[in-house]
């Protein structure tokens, strides 16, 4: 914990992902009071999208943040919008590209665990 899912159009192959991920750490553990060390990023390059009823010109990242349960509603607001500000500052439009840039904060389920080997 946290998890955290970067998904991303491969339009913005340019974009400096693992620079992203090294910035977004610290932001969460101002923001949510996690541990470093326990964020966990994964970048997927997606393949196929479609924006309505266009499967061109759109570029899309969505951030899916998985933190332990007990941060508030206030809380996990106020690290969306810190998500969202962040990747402003990392990715830049593309010309010809409208770009849907996205984050949500959830939850982990109870049923929830970890390994380190």
């Amino acid at each position: 914990m946290p998890n955290i899912t970067v998904e991303r159009s491969p339009a913005l192959d340019h974009v400096d992902w693992n620079g992203f991920a090294l910035a977004l750490h610290p932001v969460i553990v101002e923001t949510a009071a996690a541990r470093i060390e326990a964020c966990k990023t994964r970048v997927l390059r997606t393949e196929d999208e479609v924006v309505g009823a266009d499967a061109d010109r759109h570029a899309i990242v969505n951030v899916s943040l998985a933190l332990l349960a007990g941060r508030s509603d206030e809380t996990k607001a106020k690290l969306t919008e810190a998500v969202l500000e962040l990747l402003r500052k990392y990715v830049e439009p593309v010309d010809g590209l409208t770009l849907h840039m996205s984050a949500e904060v959830r939850d982990l389920d109870p049923s929830y665990r970890k390994v380190v080997a």
